[in-house]
C-alpha cells in the first residue's frame, strides 16, 4: 500500500539534506534541496543546493579568477553576501559540515588557491544568501511534512551540473518505497 504522504519523521541533524514536499508554493523552497549546516535549539541554517543563477563567481567578486561554475541562491537571508562550501580540509578556519564537506574558511587563502589552480570548480561551490529557521521552526516544518529529511552523498552536495527539479526528483525517489509518486507529482496538483 502506498500512502500519498509517507512518513519521514527523521529529526534533522547538521549535515542532513532537506527535500521540500512537492506542492510547497515558495520561490525559494518549492522543489528544493537544502543542505543543513547547523541545527540546534537556537535555530537552523543551510544552503539551497539546486537554485542556480547564471553568473560566474568572478562576476560577483572582481578579485576572483573565472571558475566556470554555477552559483546557487542559498536562500532568502543575507542575500547580499557570498558563502561557500568546499572539500578542502586544509583551508584554515573552515568548519566541517559532513563527510569531507567544509564551510567557510580563510578567503584570502581560498583566492590564492584558486589563482594557483589548487582549488577548482569541483572543490568549491558558492552561494548567494542562506536559508534560516528560528528556534523550533524547522522541527515544526518537518513534523508538518513540509520537508523530508535524508542523508546526502558528498558528490550530490558538490555537484552543480544537474538541473534544479531533476535533482530534487532524483533525491526524493531515492528515499525509497512510497516516495516515487511524490517525485513524479505535477507542480500544480489540480492538473493531476
Amino acid at each position: 500500500m502506498i500512502r500519498f504522504t509517507p512518513t519521514n519523521q527523521t529529526q534533522p541533524q547538521p549535515g542532513d539534506i532537506l527535500l521540500s514536499e512537492p506542492f510547497l508554493d515558495d520561490p525559494y523552497f518549492g522543489r528544493k534541496v537544502v543542505l543543513l549546516c547547523e541545527h540546534n535549539e537556537e535555530g537552523s541554517f543551510g544552503f539551497v543546493l539546486n537554485n542556480f543563477v547564471d553568473i560566474d563567481v568572478d562576476e560577483v567578486l572582481d578579485e576572483l579568477p573565472k571558475l566556470h561554475t554555477r552559483i546557487s541562491v542559498g536562500g532568502p537571508v543575507k542575500n547580499g553576501n557570498l558563502y561557500y562550501l568546499h572539500t578542502r580540509a586544509d583551508i584554515p578556519d573552515s568548519i566541517p559540515v559532513v563527510g569531507g564537506v567544509h564551510m567557510g574558511g580563510d578567503f584570502d587563502h581560498i583566492k590564492s588557491m584558486m589563482e594557483d589552480g589548487q582549488l577548482t570548480a569541483k572543490d568549491i561551490r558558492f552561494f548567494i544568501g542562506y536559508s534560516g529557521w528560528s528556534g523550533q521552526q524547522l522541527a515544526d516544518e518537518v513534523r508538518s511534512r513540509s520537508w523530508f529529511v535524508a542523508q546526502p552523498q558528498v558528490s550530490d552536495i558538490m555537484r552543480t551540473d544537474e538541473e534544479n527539479e531533476d535533482f530534487w526528483k532524483r533525491l526524493i525517489s531515492e528515499l525509497g518505497d512510497g516516495f516515487s509518486h511524490i517525485a513524479n507529482a505535477p507542480n500544480d496538483p489540480s492538473l493531476n
